[in-house]
């Protein structure tokens, strides 16, 4: 069955969700199509909790909050933070269910600019039913975009390696020796998940120095978000040097610090940190993965695991890929060159 809207979401994720509270919020004419939270409920390990702090809600009309959330609960903030993965879902789904989100459980197979009036897109979902829409808000999330450096991957003992992203039942993992590449927060938090779960050890081999473990501070960043609603283009008018040293500000932020809640979970016996080291040689004497490391230690590990993190490559997208939208659209490094309308 064919439908049109104004406004089609694709993609029912937090971003995903929190548009269509807003755009209902709005009164504009939209449909949503994604199955909810999906990314986080199946890549993403129990008992991961979130850089996110309580203020960090989906909602722009600041009514369901999380903290409204905890406080229907009888609760208070400190009490649900560091936040859970199974708190955020289930504050999601109340949100969902506060706003009045609807939305198709269904994937967009290909998407297509299109030469009709009134819809300049068109949709089709996985059943082969049409959309057609005037606009499109991707709110895809980087399910396609884990990031698995080629010069690596291919020293690598096929099927002994997984991305973070792919790796979210850790307790087959018990009693087994892991590496763990990379050295930021997804591979600290891996690295203390993978102990919990029992693994015999845990080694996290990283390029840079070893991060710290101290609160990021993001207060800075409120007024810059505000500057958008009365100059959308102000980041853009930026010289490049104050682009840069602002980019370089949130990297700091982003990069530089892991939570510190880690810190006293990664300070165990089992879970050992080379800082500075990288991959030099592998081998599998008789099945067992021998890594050498570029300062001389070998370690014997079973299983090597890739918190390389996420680089963004839309060309990645299937539904974009499929469709004709690509070779409209102008690339840098992978992301869409926006204009000053956007």
């Amino acid at each position: 069955m064919d439908r049109q809207c104004d406004l089609l979401i694709i993609g029912a994720g937090p971003f995903g969700l929190a548009m269509a509270a807003y755009t209902r919020h709005l009164d504009i004419d939209h449909l949503v199509v994604g199955n909810p939270m999906s990314f986080c409920k199946e890549h993403m390990p129990a008992g991961m909790l979130l850089r996110s702090a309580c203020d960090w809600h989906l909602d722009a009309a600041c009514v369901y909050t999380i903290e409204r959330f905890v406080d229907d609960q009888g609760l208070k903030s400190a009490d649900v933070t560091p936040l859970s993965l199974e708190f955020y879902l289930s504050y999601a789904q109340w949100f969902q269910q506060q706003a009045a989100i609807e939305a198709m459980p269904s994937h967009v197979r290909r998407l297509d600019m299109v030469d009709r009036r009134g819809a300049r897109f068109q949709a089709e979902i996985e059943n082969g039913d049409i959309i057609r829409a005037k606009y499109v808000l991707l709110a895809i999330g980087f399910k396609h975009f884990a990031h698995q450096p080629g010069e690596l991957i291919a020293r690598l003992p096929r099927n002994r390696f997984k991305h973070t992203c792919d790796l979210v039942d850790l307790e087959g993992l018990k009693g087994k020796r892991c590496l763990v590449v990379g050295g930021r927060q997804s591979a600290l938090e891996w690295a203390a998940l993978l102990n919990d779960a029992g693994a015999e050890t845990v080694h996290v081999s990283y390029r840079h120095d070893s991060p710290r473990f101290v609160e990021s501070d993001w207060a800075w960043v409120n007024p810059l978000i505000e500057r958008f609603v009365t100059a959308p283009g102000w980041y853009r008018a930026l010289p490049s040097n104050e682009r840069e040293a602002l980019n370089y500000r949130f990297w700091v932020e982003g990069r530089l610090k892991v939570e510190p809640w880690l810190e006293p979970r990664c300070r165990t016996h089992q879970i050992k940190l080379w800082p500075r080291t990288q991959i030099e040689a592998m081998t599998r004497p008789d099945g067992e993965i021998q890594v050498a490391l570029n300062n001389g230690s070998v370690l014997a590990v079973d299983q090597i695991i890739l918190a390389t993190g996420y680089k963004a490559d839309i060309s990645k997208v299937p539904l974009l890929a499929q469709g004709n939208l690509l070779s409209k659209l102008g690339l840098r490094d992978g992301c869409p060159m926006l204009d000053d309308n956007l």
